[in-house]
């Protein structure tokens, strides 16, 4: 096991990823000396009851209380089909939305190619999916302007760092708004040299996820100074 600059866990399939009882999630089984190991090799991330194993590679499987931005493709009388970079169908029904919508009225509201941020409601036993607007306190919206890039959904955990603090430090140092959905679809609005500056910051993440000294090369990239520095 790896212990990378910002406290992520790297393991490799096999890797002891804790040991004590836990609620199992994914990415981890629990072998015959009780300890639970990893399946892939991945970034562990780790809650207060359960430990997950989130792999490098991989499409991106919706969990509930996920949240992501969305790409409507389909509008019936009463919902939309949305694309989440899932192989398995979502959907979001229109009482799942801030709005007083009527059937058959309710591209009033949102189009075919408009972005969503959403979370994840319910996943069925086939992995598909409904997603909701309505849960305040989460900034669950329609996503108006700005510019989506997408990422592998494994890489998410790297871009946004321990508590937020790789993102937060690129919305700093580029002067934009970034959104992140954990399936890997990344909303960035600002002005245009802010977004392409945030844009290339990411990718760069995106690149070397699997490395140690990150948060350090990244602030070598925006051109931060470190705290104590002259």
């Amino acid at each position: 096991m790896i212990d990378t600059d910002d406290r992520k866990e790297i393991v490799f399939p096999g890797d002891i990823v804790e040991k004590g009882e836990l609620n199992m999630r994914n990415g981890v089984f629990r072998s015959v000396d009780g300890s639970y190991r990893s399946q892939f090799f991945g970034i562990v991330q780790k809650g207060d009851e359960f430990v997950d194993v989130v792999p490098f590679h991989g499409t991106y499987v919706p969990r509930r209380n996920d949240k992501v931005i969305g790409k409507i493709i389909d509008i019936g009388p009463s919902m939309w089909t949305v694309d989440i970079k899932s192989p398995y169908m979502t959907m979001l029904h229109m009482n799942d939305t801030p709005w007083k919508l009527n059937s058959g009225e309710i591209k009033r509201a949102i189009g075919v190619g408009d972005y969503v941020y959403a979370k994840v409601q319910t996943v069925n036993e086939v992995k598909e999916s409904w997603i909701t607007l309505k849960e305040p306190g989460l900034g669950l919206r329609k996503l108006e302007g700005g510019h989506i890039i997408y990422v592998p959904a494994p890489k998410v955990p790297r871009i946004i760092g321990k508590a937020g603090s790789m993102v937060n430090m690129i919305k700093d140092a580029t002067n934009t708004r970034i959104v992140i959905g954990q399936n890997g679809l990344i909303w960035i609005e600002g002005q245009i040299e802010g977004v392409l500056k945030a844009t290339s910051a990411i990718e760069l993440i995106k690149s070397m996820a699997h490395t140690n000294g990150l948060t350090d090369r990244m602030m070598e990239f925006l051109k931060i100074e470190k705290k104590g520095e002259e």
